[in-house]
């Protein structure tokens, strides 16, 4: 009798520990699902910056690209010639000249204007023109860029000392013709370029200025 009357108070103690066990795992599998979804969502942003990263790094080895190429233009274009290199004419219809009183919007828009902008600039593709840098399939080389370069060239007038009237240099004197009494006829250049990335969200504006014989 003794046995037989102990037996069925065991069964509800073994059942209440069974419930307790299905809880304690199920709330470990909550936390490892948290856990889990947090390390992934970590992951994914690790990733998206990495490739951000790389978009702005191609931007601007892109800009710099066509910086390099339109300082060699100036350079081997301005000394094989006799007289000064006239922007808007002859090989550099894509020279502007630099004028503080009247601006060219085109330029205007290429220096300071936020994302894709080529309006009245020109397309690296490299020397020769022949490469194209948004060319997935090709070689290496390509960059597979989301737009090839672009540059502005725009002459400032001849380089002259500070202080001295009548040049267009961004020392600080200003003038309209870019004459004057300097003895060295090279001009000063300002190159403006635009890069984009693997997206075409991602830009880089660079410039530099750039002194080439002009006689």
């Amino acid at each position: 009798m003794s046995i037989t009357s102990k037996l069925p108070s065991m069964h509800p103690a073994r059942r209440a520990q069974r419930g307790a066990v299905m809880v304690v795992a199920l709330i470990f599998l909550l936390l490892l699902t948290i856990l889990a979804i947090s390390a992934s969502g970590r992951s994914l942003l690790q990733e998206r910056m990495a490739g951000g990263l790389r978009n702005a790094q191609q931007a601007s080895m892109s800009a710099q690209t066509a910086l390099r190429g339109a300082e060699w233009k100036l350079w081997t274009s301005t000394s094989n010639i006799g007289s000064h290199l006239n922007c808007g004419s002859g090989i550099f219809t894509d020279c502007y000249i630099f004028d503080p009183l009247s601006p060219v919007t085109d330029v205007v828009n290429f220096r300071t204007k936020q994302g894709w902008v080529t309006a009245g600039s020109t397309e690296y593709k490299g020397f020769g023109g022949g490469m194209d840098y948004t060319d997935f399939a090709g070689t290496a080389e390509s960059g597979n860029l989301a737009k090839n370069p672009h540059y502005v060239i725009e002459d400032l007038g001849v380089e002259l000392p500070p202080g001295v009237s009548g040049s267009l240099h961004e020392s600080g004197a200003t003038g309209s013709s870019g004459g004057g009494s300097s003895s060295v006829s090279r001009h000063i250049y300002r190159i403006t370029a635009r890069g984009a990335g693997a997206s075409e969200n991602t830009v880089r504006v660079l410039e530099s200025t750039f002194a080439a014989k002009s006689n």
